[in-house]
């Protein structure tokens, strides 16, 4: 069964750093080869998009996170990362990564979904 296990989340204070961990297990493709992202959901409001990457390497990010928020991805340890710094109050909000097959980081089929981390920022 394919599991997308995130980790790293906890609370901090505002101007904080967080690294998001989303480590998969029984993937059925090439770590290498996929497409992933990261997204969060608060509480009365939609998920968002936060980063994402493409199997080519190409990276983008949600303009609330732009210049706080590196995405990347350990392809030896099928495992993805987000690194926040400058943390914000309003970054407060469950995380979720997210994979798929093969795809670029504006379209990608995100098949399999991990089980959140929470985040919470105090100001």
């Amino acid at each position: 069964q394919v599991q997308l296990v995130e980790s790293g989340g906890g609370s901090v204070q505002a101007g904080g750093s967080l690294t998001l961990s989303c480590a998969a297990s029984a993937y059925p493709y090439t770590w290498s080869s996929g497409c992933m992202g990261w997204f969060r959901q608060a509480p009365g409001k939609e998920r968002e998009r936060v980063a994402s990457i493409g199997s080519d390497g190409s990276t983008d990010y949600a303009e609330s996170v732009k210049g706080r928020a590196t995405i990347s991805k350990d392809n030896a340890k099928n495992t993805l990362y987000l690194q926040m710094n400058s943390l914000k109050p309003e970054d407060t909000a469950m995380y979720y990564c997210a994979a798929g097959r093969r795809g670029s980081w504006y379209v990608c089929p995100y098949n399999y979904w991990g089980q959140g981390t929470q985040v919470t920022v105090s100001s």
